[in-house]
Order: structure tokens, then sequence, then C-alpha cells
């Protein structure tokens, strides 16, 4: 476990040295780890309706154990605060310390072309540290570890609920769209379980149980936009989540799948801007392209992955917005989860290592390729 846990840390440190190099813009990192893990009530199996397999919070994947178990929570508390605390050492450790030599291995990549635009991109950002190092400009600590922020949605509210805190605001101010900051000082209710939680696509009812609870967090929060979202409702949603308008207070998380982007993003852009709310948009191109093989594997396209990403960039340019992240379900490890990418695995090589119980996620290569794809994205826009 620990060594999925410093895989996963030095993907996400690899991917944002290419994201900053491309976009020439800061990034934060932030990773769905030590969190809960839960799904939705039932499926069929040879015929038979049984209790899903709800995640460990709730129950086990083995038919036998998919009784709901309470005591589950306060395993699942145990692990994700054994989880931090790995973390947390790790990063004091030095881990993240970019003295240290980066495995930028690309000999997965199929085209010559492609590869020799990567090891272009991994050229260029190992000279830049190597020139940082040189001229003393890395003395401030800075290439020494990096902040690590955690997320994951908040779906089991009985949960989130008992790790929920009135607490008091920390020092910095958040600053309202009318340009006025926040009253520093005072306290309110922070959901500690981690600092960004979500609302997914399928709990996000105006009258819902999960809009309530969000609504009176102070945490950073972000919000699932699928196909069917209209835009007069998430107008409403943003109304109620965040009635002070609070700058990047809110971040909507796009999962419309590849085919649906272009009818809906536009429409969803111009209405939030119309609102008053400034938010931060995220693309997750993950969960609107899955689909389950012939075999029975439930899997994703790397090429639908990269288009709904690719069209998200482009329609927010024309309408003037930004996106601001790109929320990708992950993995350090090499499992094949996901077809497609410079590897080239098909449907046939994802036996080879599946290992999830529930979603398909991309592998350190198809993860870190991704990044390089964004990166080159906006160097061409900038035209260098």
């Amino acid at each position: 476990m620990k060594s999925a846990i410093n895989s996963k840390i030095k993907l996400l440190l690899q991917m944002s040295l290419v994201l900053i190099w491309g976009a020439n813009k800061p990034v934060v990192r932030i990773a769905r780890m030590a969190g809960q893990f839960a799904k939705y009530p039932t499926e069929s199996i040879d015929g038979q309706t049984v209790p899903s397999f709800r995640g460990d919070n709730i129950n086990g994947f083995d038919i036998s154990e998919r009784t709901p178990d309470p005591s589950r929570l306060v395993s699942a508390y145990f692990h994700s605060a054994a989880t931090l605390n790995h973390v947390r050492s790790q990063l004091t450790s030095g881990i993240a310390d970019l003295h240290n030599p980066l495995d930028w291995e690309l000999g997965h990549v199929q085209s010559a072309t492609i590869k020799a635009q990567y090891q272009s991109i991994v050229s260029s950002i190992t000279d830049s540290l190597r020139f940082m190092r040189t001229v003393g400009a890395d003395t401030a600590g800075q290439l020494q570890t990096v902040d690590l922020y955690t997320s994951h949605e908040g779906l089991l509210l009985d949960y989130e609920q008992r790790l929920t805190r009135f607490l008091r605001h920390p020092s910095t101010s958040a600053t309202t769209s009318s340009g006025k900051g926040s009253a520093v000082g005072g306290s309110g209710w922070y959901d500690t379980s981690a600092h960004f939680v979500w609302i997914g696509d399928r709990t996000r009812q105006l009258s819902g149980a999960h809009v309530e609870f969000f609504r009176g967090l102070e945490n950073p929060v972000g919000i699932k936009v699928g196909p069917s979202m209209q835009a007069a409702e998430l107008v409403e949603l943003l109304h109620i989540v965040d009635p002070q308008r609070i700058v990047g207070k809110v971040t909507l998380i796009t999962r419309y799948g590849a085919g649906n982007v272009d009818r809906l993003l536009g429409t969803h852009i111009d209405a939030v801007k119309s609102s008053g709310h400034t938010v931060v948009w995220q693309c997750d191109p993950m969960h609107g392209n899955t689909f389950t093989t012939v075999a029975g594997h439930k899997t994703r396209n790397f090429a639908a992955i990269h288009s709904e990403l690719s069209q998200c960039l482009a329609i927010h340019r024309r309408h003037d917005s930004f996106l601001g992240g790109v929320h990708l379900e992950l993995t350090g490890e090499a499992v094949t989860e996901c077809v497609g990418g410079s590897e080239g695995l098909t449907d046939a090589d994802l036996a080879t290592n599946y290992t999830t119980f529930c979603d398909p996620r991309l592998n350190e290569k198809q993860a870190l390729e991704l990044a390089f794809l964004i990166a080159g994205h906006y160097r061409k826009q900038d035209g260098a």
C-alpha cells in the first residue's frame, strides 16, 4: 500500500511539472486519496439482484460480504488517517525534492514522432531544473517539497457530518465577486475529512440532503456537471451553495462525455458568466466515457478522454473562459484498465493487470502522456 501511495505522489509531481512547463502557470496538486470510497446500491449477478459493492467504507467486494457494515466507517477513518500521516512523512522526507532525479522513461511510446515530442518536453524541464540549481535559485526551499491536498466525493453524509468541525477561519480571507474580502476572523463549519469535497452528478438535487450539507461548508467545494444539467438549474445550484459569490469557492467539474461537450459546455459557461459567480472550471474526461467490453471489463478509451479534454480547452477559449483544472482517475502503477494511449493497449490487454473493483484508471504512462498533450496544447496556443 505504501508503494502505491508513493508512486501516486511521484506521478502527480511529474504531471504538475509538465503542466507548469506547458501553461506557465502554478499548479495546485489535489489527490483523490485518504478519503471515503462509496458507490451506489444494487446490481444483478447471474440473474439475482444483490447489494452492490459500495466501496470499502460500506461492504466487501465478495458476494458474501455485501451486507453493509457500519464498523467499516471506523476502519475507513483509520486508513485515511494512516494514509495522511504517511503522505506527510514522505513529503517532509524528500519524496518530492526536485534535486532528486525523476524517472521519465519513454520506452512505451510506439510512435517515433510522438516520442521525440515528449523527449523534447522532458529535456526542457530537466534543463530548467539544472539551470536553477546552477545559479542557486533553488535555495529557498521551493524545490524540496510541495503542497499536496486531498479530496473525494462527499457521498456518505453520515461519514462527512461526523468529521465536520466548527473551526476558526484561516488568516487569509476570501474575495467575493464584488471585489470585497469576506470578514477576517470568526469561525465556520469545515469538513475535515478532506481539503476539497464535491457533490456527485447523481446527488446534486436542489432540495436534496447533499446540497443542504454542502451549502453550510466553508471548504472550497466542487459540483459535478453532467449532460442532464440544465443551465438554469446550474445557476440556481450556485446561488444555493455559494450565495456570497466567493471567487473560486466553487469548482464546476464537467463530465459530459466526448460526444456531448460541444453541445453543452458553451451554454453552461455563458449561463455562469451571466449569473455573477466566478467559478473554477475543471474537466473530468473520465466518467462520461466509460463502456463495457465484450469480455465484461469496464473501461475507458484514451482517445475519448483526450478528445473531451481537447474540446473543453477549445470551447473555453472561444467563450473567453479558462479551464482551470483536469479531474482524472489514475494510479502510479502499471495497471491495464483503460485502452489506448502510446502503449497501444487493446481490449485483449485489459485482463493483464486489471485490479480495480470499481472505476477503470489511467496507468502511470497514460496519465503522464495526457499531461504531455495538455502541455503541448498550451505551448502551441502561445506559439512556443
